[in-house]
């Protein structure tokens, strides 16, 4: 009798390249082979599409300014004129995410933003990154972002260990959110598409139902993303403006 498949078995990392460095295994994997594709996809064709800049933009045009657009605002409303210069760091990190995400829907491709070494990775570089912004510009005042504003002194010392612990803790929430959403979806498709082979004809139902859970994963790829790049802006809002 054959040996069941797994579903997470798509979540496993393989080496393509062994590489061993001073003990230590810095092997290409699957993993790797993904991330260089997406940086290699996106930048093509965002690159292509803005290329002709067109007075009557194309599809593809019309897609990159839309997305431009969109996190060109967003960083406004939330942080202000002086997010601009953290504009393109937002954007990238919202592509990369976006496109990852995207890609990683292709059958038999690996999708990397499931694996939550690769989303603390990006979580850990917004978390040090806006605590070095918020240290560089406001010194030791950085440290009221821990104390309410309008709190009583009583309170206090009960509330800034919370301030404290929420705001560490801010790269575990924000990288769960992003590879529990991908691996939730990716091994519900795996599933439903299991029980369309195990069916036969019968499958249509399933079949279906992967579709539409295909399109659902397609909007949940893009609101994932936006959603890392908005909190990615409401977190530099707070060490630039200290606003409680």
């Amino acid at each position: 009798m054959a040996e069941a498949h797994s579903p997470l078995e798509q979540f496993a990392v393989h080496r393509l390249v062994p590489i061993e460095i001073g003990g230590i295994d810095a092997s290409f994997t699957n993993a790797a082979a993904m991330m260089v594709a997406v940086v290699a996809v996106s930048t093509v064709l965002l690159t292509a599409s803005v290329r002709g800049r067109a007075v009557v933009p194309g599809r593809w045009q019309s897609i990159a300014e839309l997305l431009y657009g969109l996190i060109a605002n967003t960083v406004r409303d939330n942080v202000g004129t002086e997010g601009r210069r953290y504009f393109p760091f937002i954007f990238t990190l919202f592509i990369f995410i976006l496109f990852a995400n995207l890609l990683g829907l292709i059958p038999g491709s690996f999708a990397v933003t499931s694996h939550i070494i690769v989303t603390f990775a990006f979580a850990a570089v917004v978390f040090v990154g806006v605590t070095l912004i918020g240290i560089a510009r406001h010194k030791f005042k950085f440290l009221s972002l821990f104390v309410p504003h309008g709190v009583p002194i009583a309170l206090t010392p009960l509330l800034v260990p919370i301030e404290i612990i929420s705001y560490l803790s801010r790269p575990i929430s924000l990288s769960v959110r992003l590879a529990a959403n991908m691996m939730a979806g990716h091994t519900m498709i795996e599933v439903f598409a299991g029980f369309v082979v195990a069916l036969g004809l019968l499958g249509i139902a399933p079949l279906v139902f992967i579709m539409l859970l295909y399109g659902l994963e397609l909007l949940v790829c893009f609101l994932q993303a936006y959603v890392f790049a908005v909190l990615t802006c409401l977190y530099l809002n707070d060490a630039l403006h200290l606003h409680h």
